[in-house]
């Protein structure tokens, strides 16, 4: 008997969290539910989170969160309790997988069959933000050694524990080269060690591109975060509906499961939502806590369900349904094919399916850093360079000398173009003349001149090379 954690949500979320609980215990699921309440009420009682004190020591007591989805209330100030929840619990796997039900669902792409996995934790869903001057703002990305480490082993584990023969990255490292650039030369290192599966790199335009033409092209497919995001639900939508497809959010101690779709407070109260996309998320849920016998006997009854034609609204379709049932009809039919398998469908078997479990991160030796210069962000109303660069030479000292100013990641000075457009937001690099390294002392040196110069730095980055490779951008137009 497993003990789980147990949230109804918003919206629809009572009814579908009902109906698919109803569903698992009918079909013999050992559990225990704690349940707890998060979104919408704790939201607006005070709670900016969306979710209490108690709520989270529960969450990790249990380590095995099924959520309904929530309500966040409209203005600031609210924090999304998905990607909150996500980040405290360490939650750094978003697995979900999308397949076509044709000829049951309508769908353009009969033979998609495709797992999204996801980064979960960093990316630019790190959420650091800071508008600098009058007319940019700033949203950092980040991209670590330990994140993408995780999640692309993770990529490789599920195929390999569920038969899947590819696995496929998606990046855009041509334009990003040390973020995207890192998450793509780990993806190429880790493959290595999975010679069973055939691994390939994709821009993500064109691999997008692809996905939305061509699916069944693609088998497994890790993104960073923010494609990650994006694709997955475009994956779900073309291989029926948003409204079909669960999630699994998987760490190292915890794990939440969940449909992908909103609460949908229009539709609430009225029998009518589908369950099938929290039902997905429950049916991960049991194999992750090793009770596969029981998630292959709801999935195949689910898959015997829209096979017969019993349907919600939502994907009802004249010619191709039979029946239109409401929410607590649904549940009830997939009752009843308890024991059943699908016949034109493809059925499943969750036989070596389980909890995948990958060793924790171990830190690599130190690379040799070497500090080969600064980059000053200067905040600065004019726009010509030309006048900039003459007023930052006079900040300039010893060997230490102005190389380049960008605008936007656009080189605007020395030899820029008029026709460049520039912001008030300028990027000024320093570096010794003779390309030695400089100091901590040296930078502070400069910040003290353009202070004396009435230059506004509203930022810097220093400019290391590790193990003797430059380790930072150029400007466009290098």
């Amino acid at each position: 008997m497993k003990r789980i954690t147990v949230a109804k949500g918003d919206g629809i979320g009572p009814e579908i969290m009902d109906a698919t609980l109803r569903i698992i215990l009918a079909a013999g699921a050992q559990i225990e539910i704690d349940e707890i309440e998060v979104g919408e009420k704790v939201y607006l009682a005070g709670n900016t989170s969306g979710i209490a004190k108690e709520s989270w020591d529960i969450i990790r007591k249990n380590k095995v969160f099924l959520k309904a989805p929530i309500t966040t209330p409209q203005g600031g100030g609210y924090k999304s309790l998905n990607v909150t929840t996500r980040k405290f619990l360490g939650l750094y796997a978003n697995v979900r997988p999308c397949i076509s039900l044709h000829p049951f669902v309508r769908t353009k792409h009969p033979n998609m069959d495709v797992v999204i996995v996801r980064e979960n934790e960093e990316d630019l869903y790190a959420g650091i933000e800071h508008q600098q001057t009058d007319e940019v703002v700033q949203c950092l990305k980040l991209i670590s050694r330990p994140g993408s480490e995780k999640i692309i082993r993770y990529a490789f584990e599920y195929a390999r524990q569920y038969g899947r023969k590819k696995v496929t990255c998606f990046t855009k490292d041509n334009i990003m080269k040390q973020t995207d650039g890192l998450f793509h030369k780990i993806f190429d290192e880790i493959a290595k060690e999975y010679p069973d599966i055939e691994n390939e790199h994709w821009i993500v335009d064109i691999g997008s591109a692809k996905l939305a033409d061509t699916p069944e092209a693609f088998d497994v497919i890790v993104l960073p975060n923010l494609y990650g995001d994006v694709l997955s639900d475009v994956a779900a939508q073309i291989a029926g509906s948003v409204g079909l497809a669960g999630s699994a959010n998987i760490g190292e101690e915890c794990a939440m499961f969940e449909a992908i779709h909103g609460s949908a407070p229009r539709r609430a109260g009225q029998n009518l939502a589908n369950p099938s996309g929290l039902l997905q998320g429950a049916i991960m849920m049991l194999v992750h806590i090793g009770q596969n016998d029981v998630a292959e006997k709801v999935q195949n009854a689910w898959l015997k369900t829209i096979e017969d034609g019993v349907h919600t609204y939502d994907i009802f379709k004249e010619g191709i349904s039979k029946e239109k049932v409401g929410t607590k009809e649904f549940a009830d039919a997939v009752i009843a094919r308890l024991g059943q398998k699908p016949s034109q469908l493809k059925s499943v078997s969750y036989e070596k399916g389980s909890a995948i479990k990958i060793a924790k991160y171990t830190r690599k030796p130190a690379a040799k850093k070497e500090l080969l210069g600064v980059d000053l962000f200067v905040h600065w109303r004019n726009s010509n360079p030309d006048e900039l660069a003459a007023l930052l030479q006079k900040i300039e000292y010893g060997n230490i000398k102005l190389s380049m100013i960008t605008n936007r990641g656009i080189k605007v000075w020395p030899e820029g173009f008029e026709e460049t457009f520039c912001t008030d937001h300028w990027r000024c690099r320093f570096k010794d003349k003779d390309g030695k390294t400089i100091t901590k002392k040296d930078i502070i040196s400069l910040l003290t001149k353009a202070e004396e110069n009435n230059i506004d730095v509203i930022k810097t980055e220093n400019l290391y090379a590790f193990d003797g490779v430059p380790a930072f951008s150029l400007g466009q137009g290098q």
